[in-house]
């Protein structure tokens, strides 16, 4: 017996799992929660869903006709998961300050939804690799975030700055030589920002690792930062729009050839470890003798190239996320 009620439940561990999952992420659909946390299992995972909500312990976001059906954590489950103790490692609100974070707004939604689905994906297909340990997973910010500096258009002495993650994922592979542990920060374009911005984004990175930050994070000295390597993930919306980025870090002075890995929305929901991935340098070698060389545009209309993207879908070098 589980010891539920229609108003009364006694939660079981992924129930827990589940509330705090929406402590983090502030919302998901069933879908990403079935992902998460009930093995793919739809059915399953709306019916305990539904417990929950009878419960008080979480709701449904209200919503517009034209909007997902997604969940949100009641005050009632987030003063569960304090007098159980089920909040280590995140920052602990007060009841006004998760009032306010509990709040998605309509123009962040879509984004927010987009990264915990990027999220369930991976964790999904890390899940049936035996080899491979999650040892840390996040998509709030907070847990992530990092302070470098942007570098200067002459490349050094800019300002300092906050990077907030989309995400950030570690993990422990073990082979025949031992252990590998991998870092990776996760990037998931909105579609509203320029490539200008990205780049420079991706650029506050590159210093984060050679300054040392990363490393220092890590546990180790600033002088190690060579043993201290990470992976940007980057997923776009289009293959139009990552071949765009991969063409902007490459005008980076000095490029960007390999720190980012850049793919699509739709290829990685449907195959995250598989061959879906492209670094910059994958895309200048795509293009090489085509004609379509890493130039910068002209200010003014966009164009589209069609060709260049056609080139780069059938010569370009995908790798997978994992060896």
């Amino acid at each position: 017996m589980d010891g539920t009620t229609e108003r009364r439940i006694i939660p079981q561990e992924r129930d827990f799992a589940v509330l705090r999952g929406l402590y983090e992420s502030r919302t998901m659909t069933v879908s990403h929660a079935a992902t998460l946390y009930f093995e793919s299992n739809i059915e399953t995972a709306k019916k305990r869903l539904q417990k929950l909500r009878r419960a008080g312990l979480i709701r449904d976001r209200a919503r517009q006709a034209h909007e997902p059906l997604t969940l949100l954590l009641t005050k009632k489950g987030f003063h569960l998961l304090k007098r159980q103790g089920r909040l280590d490692g995140y920052p602990v609100l007060s009841d006004a300050q998760f009032d306010v974070r509990s709040h998605v707004s309509r123009l962040t939604l879509r984004h927010e939804l987009a990264v915990v689905g990027v999220k369930a994906a991976l964790l999904a297909a890390l899940s049936k690799r035996t080899n491979i340990r999650v040892i840390t997973s996040t998509t709030w910010p907070l847990l992530s975030q990092f302070r470098t500096h942007k570098p200067h258009t002459s490349g050094y002495g800019g300002a300092s700055v906050i990077v907030k993650p989309d995400g950030y994922l570690c993990l422990h592979e073990k082979d025949a030589d031992g252990i590998a542990e991998h870092h990776c920060f996760i990037e998931v374009d909105r579609r509203t920002e320029s490539q200008a911005v990205l780049a420079d984004r991706v650029a506050c990175y590159r210093t984060h690792y050679r300054s040392g930050g990363f490393a220092e994070s890590r546990g180790g000295s600033r002088d190690q930062f060579a043993d201290y390597p990470f992976r940007v993930l980057a997923i776009f919306p289009t293959a139009e729009r990552r071949n765009n980025a991969a063409e902007r870090l490459l005008l980076v002075d000095p490029p960007i050839k390999t720190m980012v890995w850049l793919t699509t929305m739709p290829e990685i929901l449907v195959d995250p470890l598989g061959p879906i991935w492209m670094r910059p340098a994958d895309f200048m070698n795509a293009i090489a003798g085509s004609g379509h060389d890493v130039t910068v545009r002209n200010l003014g209309r966009y164009r589209r190239q069609t060709e260049r993207d056609a080139a780069v879908e059938s010569r370009g070098n995908k790798s997978s996320l994992l060896g």
